[in-house]
């Protein structure tokens, strides 16, 4: 069993630095070592994304260890299982290939998919150098209904002008537009404001409570929610992590939230 997650913990680690000639052999070590825990008794799940079938990688975030996070086949987290599918699922989604979408901090796990699904395809990041734009949320570079959807995953919770970016959001969105902007949320809790950002959370300025999307509506009428419940169980989009613990000297503001199996949701927000 430590030799199982050993090779777990080695290929998570590493398999953001595979390269081209490399993927093969990841492809091969990723199942290989996915036969290996599954013969452990490891839970088998099925990736909506790449279908691979068989036992998730564990991943680690802000000093804690998430069960069943990492797909070995494509990468994809539960985050980005459960956005797949609610991309899959809303009725938006035939309109895809005449919209122009805004992706703000962009994920490389789905540049590629945006780029030829949609018409027009705009990135933006506040630091990184490889994109369109860059551009500070808050003030947004862009005229008045520039775009007929923004993406933002992960993004609010850095940004403590939050109100502000809602609003940006908003501006360039054109009359029928849409905005997706899932944060990291924190069921059963209300959203805690952080003194100043913590960089044992990638710089989060806040841990986000059900009541965040209160905040959502103050800018878009409609916000639907889509969760973890919403979908097969098998896809494993929930955060398995212990948050009994909490807080910690690495995570100070973060309250404590009972059990080990946590929804994610994924809010889709109409102007």
């Amino acid at each position: 069993m430590r030799i199982a997650t050993q090779a777990e913990t080695y290929l998570r680690n590493h398999w953001r630095q595979r390269t081209t000639q490399k993927r093969a052999l990841y492809s091969v070590t990723n199942q290989t070592a996915s036969w290996v825990l599954s013969a452990l008794g490891r839970t088998n799940f099925l990736c909506p994304i790449c279908q691979f079938q068989g036992p998730f990688f564990a991943y680690m975030s802000s000093g804690a260890r998430r069960e069943h996070a990492m797909c070995p086949g494509c990468g994809s987290l539960e985050r980005h299982r459960l956005q797949w599918l609610v991309l899959e699922a809303i009725p938006d989604k035939s309109r895809f290939s005449s919209m122009r979408l805004l992706h703000f901090a962009p994920e490389p796990f789905f540049m590629r998919h945006f780029q030829k699904a949609f018409a027009k395809y705009t990135s933006a990041d506040l630091c990184r150098s490889q994109v369109d734009y860059q551009a500070d949320i808050t003030a947004l570079p862009f005229q008045n209904e520039s775009f007929d959807m923004v993406y933002a995953s992960h993004v609010l919770e850095h940004v403590p002008a939050d109100r502000q970016a809602l609003s940006e959001i908003r501006r360039v969105l054109s009359p029928s537009g849409i905005a997706i902007l899932p944060v990291p949320i924190f069921a059963g809790t209300e959203t805690v404001e952080y003194a100043e950002p913590n960089p044992n959370e990638t710089y989060h300025v806040r841990q986000p409570g059900y009541d965040y999307y209160d905040r959502y509506r103050e800018f878009f009428p409609k916000v639907v929610k889509y969760s973890s419940h919403d979908f097969r169980e098998d896809c494993q989009l929930y955060i398995h992590e212990d948050r009994t613990k909490w807080p910690t000297p690495e995570l100070p503001n973060r309250r404590p939230m009972s059990g080990e199996r946590h929804e994610d949701i994924v809010p889709v927000c109409y102007k």
